[in-house]
């Protein structure tokens, strides 16, 4: 195992620099998740950390290591990639033992590391198949087979859950960190999705536009966003962010308020809505109401609050829970 650290790192394209300056370490152990929109930057990274991208500037370390200017296949990493790149033409077995092969290890050895792999991952009865005939959860633990069997210091996941469907996501998720905590292998992990992030990572580093907005645990992320776009990215349902009249009575340009930290009722005091939308999911509600001067707004409540569409409603935010930002969007405080 070992850390990864990037100081000053920076990626141009002839004149156009897409990554700026990056400084971020990604502690020993750890489960690191980069997380920010499409062109943010986070792949990028990922593939400057795995040697698929040259750096313009700045340094890569795994470990004590300077890597800038070695092989991938020097730099004791693993990659999975979002498209699990397996060979069609080989089984299972093959595909797990392929890089053991190529590196002229001995039979005996490709034989117990691909066991080993195949063991943790429950691939036992699937290594004489070939990939047509996998699904696509089975794809994606051979693509992580491949890696485990390097026993590599660093793992890389490049959006490896995107090809997969709503529910087999969820499971992967659980089993990639279950995988992480068997392992305890350093791992980088690239995502568009906040909920993965959210729900995958120690370290979460949060990228736009080429730069780092913020790092932190997921719980500090959410509770503490440091701008309103980490603020308005991190959370699912999305913060709701509010200006105009609203914010500058609570003595703020802007402020954000999370959908469960409104309080919901039809009488009394508050702001008043509009049900626009309403979901019903069981345990939880999701309303979407429309507020005079904040728009439209969504809120989280119990799953009993039934309601009906083009009902007012009145919405109260909990006073120590709204986020105060200042014009040029970074965060004021919070009440």
């Amino acid at each position: 195992m070992a850390s990864v650290s990037i100081e000053n790192v920076r990626k141009s394209y002839g004149a156009l620099e897409v990554v700026h300056g990056l400084n971020v370490e990604m502690e020993d152990g750890y489960f690191i998740v980069l997380v920010g929109p499409s062109g943010c930057g986070k792949s990028t990274l990922l593939r400057m950390i795995a040697g698929l991208e040259t750096i313009t500037s700045g340094t890569i370390r795994v470990g004590d290591r300077v890597v800038n200017d070695l092989a991938p296949k020097e730099r004791d990493i693993a990659m999975v990639f979002q498209n699990y790149a397996l060979y069609p033409h080989m089984t299972v077995y093959q595909n797990m033992g392929f890089s053991l092969k190529i590196a002229r290890r001995p039979k005996s050895e490709i034989s117990q590391k691909v066991g080993g792999a195949s063991s943790i991952l429950d691939l036992d009865r699937y290594l004489e198949r070939k990939p047509v005939a996998l699904s696509g959860g089975q794809r994606q633990r051979v693509a992580m087979g491949r890696a485990i069997v390097r026993d590599p210091k660093v793992f890389l996941f490049d959006e490896p859950l995107s090809n997969l469907d709503a529910k087999l996501r969820v499971q992967m998720r659980s089993e990639i960190r279950d995988l992480h905590r068997r392992l305890g292998t350093t791992t980088v992990y690239v995502t568009h999705d906040q909920t993965e992030a959210m729900t995958m990572a120690d370290k979460i580093v949060v990228l736009n536009a080429g730069r780092i907005e913020q790092v932190g645990s997921p719980l500090d992320l959410y509770r503490n966003p440091v701008n309103l776009f980490v603020a308005g990215f991190i959370g699912s349902p999305h913060m709701n962010i509010i200006s105009g009249p609203i914010a500058q009575r609570l003595g703020a340009e802007t402020i954000g308020i999370r959908p469960e930290h409104l309080l919901v009722s039809r009488e009394g005091e508050g702001w008043e809505g509009v049900v626009a939308v309403a979901e019903h999911l069981g345990s939880d509600t999701f309303l979407y109401a429309d507020v005079p001067d904040a728009g439209r707004v969504t809120v989280r409540t119990g799953g009993e609050f039934a309601v009906r569409l083009g009902e007012t409603v009145r919405l109260n935010p909990m006073p120590d829970q709204i986020h105060r930002f200042q014009q040029d969007g970074s965060v004021v405080g919070r009440s």
